[in-house]
């Protein structure tokens, strides 16, 4: 279909801005030096969380989750947050049995799109990235804010909280290059199942645009010549995964089995991450392996009613809560 130059729907929208300020500048010129850098995309598994519709833009709750179950649980439990912060008066009764009748549903059914109390909510699906160079992976960029001093970063708070989905905000060229770039981005038919090569072609008629989300950050390693993550988790600010991912429980210096007390272990812990120095640099040792923060970007796809839930193949980690309890007796 072939719009008007002013009548192009919002989620088909990339809105290209040039911006004056020092910052921006000096943000552009960061990312196109990197692009020349570190120019091969490889995307890692999807990530799943919850978004809020309000005023016709949908919000992020979370976007953490490693599979569209553990996104329910957690939107459960933020249903269960909302129920317990309600004033149990009568003029809120309604809303308090609301929350609760949907916390219910979802310890047992798995759904992935809810009206509660006159708001839409959805489990969404959200596909980091990485960028790889002849050195590796890219590490964090100069203008990536990095305030806080090695251990002190547990006052940071993911900036995807809150953060909205909105095709039609104003991008920069670069940021805007990346989003044409992935619109017709789908997995590699050789590298995944038939199933979840046709869901992401499909994924890019039905949601044809993408938001770039904030970015984050992890610490990769160099394990016999080729790089790996550490761990699946994403992290704020550069600092705040050299704090978590350079301490790990091997460092304790305290086995933990059957035989130790769990108070000696747990004081033992306490004594070893007061000891722990987290690096500042972005490439360190670990061990004897190089490691390096790794810079990680993500994007989610949006259609015409919102972003992108998850994929009939998306692999689902287990069942609801309460139907789990009962799948012990089932299969007796």
């Amino acid at each position: 279909m072939v719009y008007d130059a002013n009548q192009v729907p919002e989620h088909l929208l990339i809105k290209i801005e040039h911006r004056d300020d020092p910052v921006s500048a000096v943000s552009e010129d960061d990312a196109r030096n990197r692009a020349a850098a570190y120019p091969k995309l490889m995307w890692g598994a999807p990530i799943f969380g919850s978004a809020q519709e309000a005023n016709g833009r949908w919000r992020i709750l979370r976007l953490n989750a490693d599979s569209p179950q553990d996104a329910r649980d957690s939107l459960a439990s933020h249903f269960r947050r909302l129920h317990s912060e309600t004033p149990q008066t009568p003029e809120h009764a309604a809303e308090r049995a609301e929350y609760e009748s949907v916390y219910e549903l979802l310890d047992w059914e798995a759904v992935d799109e809810l009206t509660v109390n006159g708001s839409r909510y959805r489990i969404i699906r959200a596909q980091p990235f990485i960028r790889m160079g002849a050195d590796g992976p890219e590490p964090p960029r100069p203008t990536d804010p990095d305030p806080y001093p090695p251990g002190q970063t547990k006052r940071d708070t993911s900036q995807l909280d809150g953060f909205a989905i909105d095709p039609a905000a104003g991008t920069g060229l670069t940021n805007g290059l990346v989003r044409m770039e992935m619109i017709s981005a789908s997995y590699h038919p050789r590298a995944v199942p038939g199933d979840v090569h046709a869901d992401s072609r499909l994924a890019v008629t039905t949601h044809p645009n993408v938001v770039l989300l904030p970015v984050g950050f992890t610490v990769g390693e160099c394990v016999a010549g080729r790089w790996r993550p550490r761990s699946s988790t994403t992290y704020a600010t550069p600092q705040d995964a050299r704090d978590a991912e350079s301490f790990s429980i091997s460092d304790v210096g305290v086995k933990l089995d059957d035989d130790t007390p769990m108070e000696e272990f747990m004081a033992a812990y306490e004594r070893a991450r007061a000891a722990h120095r987290p690096p500042r640099a972005d490439d360190f040792e670990l061990k004897g392996v190089p490691c390096r923060v790794t810079r990680v970007e993500t994007f989610v796809r949006v259609g015409p009613d919102g972003p992108e839930g998850p994929r009939p193949s998306d692999p689902d980690s287990h069942l609801p809560p309460a139907r789990l309890m009962q799948e012990p007796d089932a299969s007796a």
